[in-house]
């Protein structure tokens, strides 16, 4: 038995996407089946569905910003019950039992995680995302939305929220100076990532600097909780800005020039990297070594770092900030998103699935 939902897909990258009826598995003993809410869309669905992150598995549905509420539950389900408010984000499984797993980083499962969509599931068919009606997931890996959480504000919680948390949280935004003070923050770029990276990082009292490359965002990133929005297109930018950071979340995927970067922190601190740039970036060690300054990756999080997170931005009173759109607008969403026209994140209505035709 399956039960069988509306959704969005694509048959190949340059093509349309479609609303379409495909198939949920009925829930296992230890399966969610959940009626999706919102949706949010990622650069990442827009690169997967692209094919700029190699072959893509068509047909495909793509979204792992997702926000419902549990309508079934298996018969060993023990966390959730009917009518709960939960997200599920960019992974649906793991092994459950390697030390990464253990330790609450699913995301590292040494075994191998399952991704939302576009992935090889424990049955051997391939994961459909979020851009649907309803979905069935393994109960480890849904979180639970707070009530002060709408939830189109907390759908892109559950991978922009959390890429960007789980660093600043990791490499100290929220500590102190040595003299006290507030640690510098800096974020490179402020689309989807960007923005939440700022209002995260304000609220654990960092002073946060955008790093853009106009000032076209100024008063938006103030109104986020920046202190203030320098343009690294001056011509005396990266001299004038040398040795001023201690932690740059950089959130772009663009090619960028890593070493002057690099040269904004003060000796031992930290870039972050969560953007990833479709070509290759060149290094200089000297770069790192002068300073003991460290050039780290962040991966989105673990399920328990997850939760963590809903539960700060719900204590902090806070979501992403988004714009919604129905199911036949996404394909003009995608290229508004990569011209950088939405602020900040486009999520879908799933309600708008009701009255959409299914195509023939």
């Amino acid at each position: 038995m399956s039960i069988t939902v509306k959704a969005l897909q694509k048959t190949g990258p340059d093509q349309p996407y479609r609303v379409v009826e495909i198939e949920r598995r009925d829930p296992r003993e230890t399966d969610v089946v959940i009626d999706i809410k919102a949706a949010g869309i990622c650069h990442s669905d827009i690169h997967t569905i692209r094919n700029e992150w190699g072959e893509a598995h068509f047909p495909l549905t793509v979204g792992h910003e997702i926000a419902g509420v549990v309508s079934a539950v298996g018969s060993a389900v023990t966390d959730w019950k009917v009518g709960d408010r939960v997200g599920v984000g960019c992974l649906v499984n793991s092994c459950g039992e390697c030390e990464q797993c253990l330790a609450g980083f699913e995301n590292n499962c040494l075994n191998g995680s399952v991704g939302t969509y576009n992935a090889k599931d424990v049955d051997g068919t391939i994961t459909q995302g979020g851009y649907a009606q309803k979905v069935t997931v393994e109960q480890r890996f849904v979180c639970r939305i707070p009530d002060a959480l709408s939830f189109e504000q907390a759908a892109p919680l559950l991978c922009a929220g959390i890429t960007t948390y789980s660093p600043l949280a990791r490499w100290g935004a929220a500590e102190k100076r040595a003299d006290g003070t507030a640690k510098k923050v800096a974020v490179l770029g402020m689309g989807g990532l960007g923005h939440m990276g700022v209002k995260i990082a304000a609220a654990m009292g960092a002073e946060v600097t955008v790093l853009s490359r106009s000032l076209k965002k100024e008063q938006l990133a103030m109104d986020l909780g920046a202190a203030r929005v320098l343009a690294t297109t001056e011509d005396d930018f990266f001299t004038a800005h040398r040795g001023e950071f201690d932690l740059i979340l950089n959130t772009i995927s663009a090619d960028i020039d890593v070493d002057a970067y690099l040269r904004l922190l003060t000796p031992r601190g930290v870039m972050a990297v969560v953007g990833l740039p479709p070509a290759a970036q060149s290094l200089g060690f000297g770069s790192i070594i002068g300073g003991g300054k460290v050039l780290a990756g962040s991966n989105i999080g673990g399920i328990p770092e997850t939760q963590e997170m809903l539960d700060f931005c719900a204590e902090h009173g806070f979501g992403a900030e988004v714009e919604v759109v129905s199911v036949d607008e996404v394909d003009a969403a995608y290229d508004r998103v990569v011209a950088g026209e939405v602020f900040f994140r486009a999520v879908i209505d799933t309600a708008t699935f009701e009255d959409a035709p299914v195509a023939v």
